[in-house]
């Protein structure tokens, strides 16, 4: 049998990863209260699962207060959070692992009980979402609709971005994640369903790219274009996402992404467009590769539904040049190495995906074989 490609080292912007097995971004909402912080134990779970040459994205953690969606969830913008991720990436940094931040903003996929003062959420336009948002409490309720943001409020969204990028250097990380998928803010800036904006920020196709690529070049500012990731979802409908042209809108998103020359893109595949709220995969769907993976020239990890049998085929066709793997990974916490021996995977459990302690967290074995 050929050699895996799984386990040929891959230059992705500043980085030289050792493999091409990557922990994508996962929610799990653990952050220790008050103040939405990284602590000891987020520390032991990416602990766990870091492996020397390894690229980990870290979970979605908010840039400012106004951006948090869901209870729990981690924050870069307080000194005290600062402190709590450098727990985090010391301990990745210990095993020879290379960690990214996604930095996050929710916009209209919030609750007022989790907004300073009580304020509705942002978004580009006042569209209430179909389907339940979490309250501060852990109920879920129907969405509210959200507040338009104001065209003179941006500028000041970006710099919560700019200094988001600062503080994620402050916390040792090896570089950053825009958010720009599922249905959070700057993907409802993407999209016209969510953008019915008549400013310089919707409309046409470049207008409603414009918010994202002011953020990624305010990013690139602080850590260089080598040292900036992208995550994108074509077609996802999580959190009642669309867009009428979307094969025109991120081939149009995408080359302008490219030609920044950032350390890669993140594309989450058409097939998984609940965003891993459920199991349930469409194999039927066109995949991102085929789609998309012309307009940009750089390194793509693809996303979403992949086993390692389908991920050494993606790689094999060219359609990504590394694969980023979710729930695997929460329950096989050396999935790499359990990739390498083909070991048998532990099965996960849904149930403790969102909330709790060590149990579904850091509890899950190690493969018990080892080379």
């Amino acid at each position: 049998m050929s050699e895996s490609l799984l386990f040929v080292p891959l230059r992705v912007g500043a980085l030289e990863l050792s493999h091409r097995v990557v922990m994508a971004p996962l929610t799990r909402m653990r952050a220790g209260q008050p103040g939405n912080i990284p602590v000891a134990l987020n520390a032991t779970y990416y602990g766990q699962r870091a492996t020397p040459g390894g690229l980990i994205i870290a979970e979605a953690t908010q840039i400012s207060p106004e951006g948090q969606g869901y209870p729990a969830t981690p924050g870069i913008y307080s000194p005290e959070q600062v402190f709590g991720w450098q727990l985090v990436t010391d301990a990745v940094h210990q095993k020879g692992g290379l960690i990214f931040l996604q930095l996050w903003h929710v916009g209209r996929i919030s609750h007022s009980s989790l907004q300073p003062g009580g304020k509705l959420p942002v978004a580009p336009s006042a569209i209430q979402p179909a389907g339940e948002a979490y309250t501060a409490a852990w109920q879920t309720v129907p969405f509210e609709t959200p507040r338009a943001l104001e065209t003179n409020e941006i500028p000041a969204l970006i710099d919560d971005y700019r200094r988001a990028a600062v503080n994620a250097r402050a916390a040792g990380f090896d570089g950053v994640e825009v958010h720009s998928a599922n249905g959070y803010l700057l993907d409802q800036f993407l999209q016209d369903r969510t953008n019915h904006r008549t400013d310089g920020y919707g409309g046409s196709t470049p207008n409603r790219t414009r918010l994202l690529l002011e953020v990624v070049d305010a990013v690139t500012e602080v850590w260089g274009a080598d040292r900036v990731g992208v995550r994108l979802s074509p077609y996802g409908t999580f959190s009642d996402m669309g867009d009428s042209d979307p094969v025109a809108l991120f081939t149009h998103v995408i080359s302008k992404l490219s030609a920044r020359r950032i350390a890669y893109l993140h594309l989450i595949e058409p097939r998984s467009s609940a965003s891993g709220m459920s199991d349930e995969v469409n194999q039927q769907a066109v995949d991102a590769g085929s789609l998309f993976r012309g307009a940009f020239d750089g390194p793509v990890i693809g996303a979403g539904g992949f086993s390692r049998e389908t991920a050494e085929t993606t790689l094999r066709a060219g359609k990504a040049d590394a694969v980023a793997f979710g729930r695997l990974f929460i329950s096989n916490p050396d999935l790499p190495e359990r990739f390498r021996l083909d070991a048998p995977l532990t099965p996960y459990n849904r149930a403790t995906f969102y909330g709790g302690t060590e149990e579904g967290y850091t509890d899950y074995p190690f493969a018990a074989a080892r080379a």
